[in-house]
C-alpha cells in the first residue's frame, strides 16, 4: 500500500504558480519615452536658459564672432532698470485680458445653454462646430487674414467708407485698433475650445442638485450662481491657468499684425516679441535668457495665485481642519 501511495504521488504533476507579471517594470518602460522627450526638448532648454541668463552673449561687430562674458545678475537688473520689460508685461497682460474676459463670459453662457435640456435648443451641433472651427486654424494664418481685411485698402474699410462716406480708417496704425484686433483674434480662436471644456464640466455635475433646487424654488440664475459656478471651479481653474500661460506667450498674432516694434508706440509688443528680437536680431542672447526666466517666474507666480483664489470649498475645509488639528496637538503638548 505504501508503495502504491508513493507511486501515485510521483505520478502527480506538482502545481506551479503561474509567472507573475511585473506591472511596475512595464509601466516604467511605457512612460519612459515621455520622460526622455521631456528631458531633451523641455528640461534641458529650461536649464540652459537659466545658465545663459548669467552670461552676456553677443556678436562682435569687429570679428563677427560670438563673445561670451559672465555678468551674474546684471542681465536681470538691466531688464528692470530700462523699464521696457515692465511695459511689455503690461502690453501682454492687457492683450490677454481684452480677449479672455469676453471669451470666458460668452463660453459660460454657451456652455450653460447647450447643456440645459429644458431650453430644447435646435442646431446646437452646428453652432459647436462653427465655434470650434477657428481653433483648428493656425494663428498665423488668421493674423495674416485679418491684416488684409483691416488694411487701409481692405474690404472692411471699403464697406465702412461706402456706408459712412468718410475716409478709410487705418486700424493697423491705431493704438486701440491694434489692441482690439489682437484681442478679437484671441477671442475668436479660443472661445470654442473653452466652451467645450466648460460643457464637459457642467455635464459632470449631478443633475439631482438642479432638481432639488428647482423643487425648492430656485430660479435658473440662482442655480447658475450657486451650483454651476462653484462646481465648475476645477475646470475654470484649468481654463484660467492654461489661458494665462498662453497669453503670456503671445507672439505670432501681434508680430504678424504689426512690425517688430509692436505697432505705434510699441503698444502691441509683448515679452516674447522682445525675447525673440534678442535671439534672432543683433541683441544680447543672455539678456533674452534673463527675460525668459523672468517670464517663467511670473507665470509660476500667477499660477500659484490662481490656485489659491480658485481653491475649492472642500480643499479650504480640509486645510482649515488640518490647521485646527495642529493647534489642538500644540495645545495638548503645552498642557503636558
Amino acid at each position: 500500500m505504501a508503495g502504491k501511495a508513493k507511486a501515485a504521488e510521483a505520478g502527480k504533476v506538482r502545481y506551479q504558480r503561474p509567472h507573475k507579471l511585473k506591472y511596475g517594470k512595464w509601466g516604467i518602460i511605457f512612460i519612459l519615452p515621455f520622460f526622455a522627450a521631456y528631458a531633451l526638448f523641455q528640461l534641458y532648454p529650461l536649464i540652459s536658459t537659466f545658465y545663459t541668463s548669467f552670461f552676456s552673449q553677443y556678436r562682435s561687430t569687429a570679428t563677427l564672432q560670438m563673445v561670451t562674458e559672465f555678468v551674474g545678475f546684471d542681465n536681470y537688473i538691466s531688464s528692470f532698470a530700462s523699464g521696457d520689460l515692465l511695459k511689455y508685461f503690461g502690453n501682454t497682460i492687457l492683450l490677454w485680458l481684452l480677449g479672455f474676459i469676453p471669451q470666458i463670459i460668452l463660453s459660460l453662457l454657451f456652455a450653460s445653454w447647450f447643456t440645459d435640456i429644458r431650453l430644447k435648443l435646435k442646431g446646437t451641433g452646428a453652432v459647436k462646430v462653427i465655434l470650434y472651427l477657428p481653433n483648428m486654424l493656425m494663428a498665423s494664418s488668421i493674423a495674416v487674414l485679418f491684416c488684409k481685411l483691416f488694411a487701409v485698402s481692405g474690404p472692411v474699410n471699403a464697406i465702412l467708407t461706402n456706408i459712412t462716406g468718410g475716409e478709410p480708417f487705418d486700424f493697423l496704425s491705431s493704438e486701440w485698433g491694434i489692441r482690439l484686433l489682437v484681442a478679437f483674434i484671441q477671442f475668436l480662436m479660443w472661445t470654442g475650445n473653452t466652451t467645450i471644456l466648460l460643457m464637459a464640466g457642467i455635464m459632470g455635475i449631478d443633475p439631482a442638485l438642479y432638481e432639488a433646487s428647482s423643487i425648492d424654488g430656485a430660479s435658473a440664475g440662482q442655480q447658475f450662481r450657486r451650483i454651476t459656478i462653484p462646481m465648475l471651479k476645477p475646470i475654470l481653474l484649468y481654463v484660467l491657468v492654461t489661458s494665462m500661460i498662453g497669453g503670456l506667450q503671445l507672439f505670432d498674432i501681434p508680430r504678424l499684425l504689426t512690425n517688430p516694434l509692436g505697432g505705434p508706440s510699441g503698444v502691441a509688443k509683448t515679452v516674447v516679441m522682445d525675447i525673440s528680437a534678442g535671439i534672432t536680431g543683433s541683441g544680447d542672447i543672455g539678456m533674452a535668457g534673463a527675460e525668459s526666466v523672468i517670464l517663467f517666474l511670473v507665470a509660476g507666480l500667477l499660477g500659484i495665485v490662481l490656485f489659491r483664489i480658485m481653491q475649492s470649498d472642500d480643499a479650504k475645509e480640509a486645510k482649515a481642519n488640518k490647521k485646527a488639528r495642529k493647534k489642538a496637538l500644540k495645545a495638548e503638548k503645552g498642557v503636558q
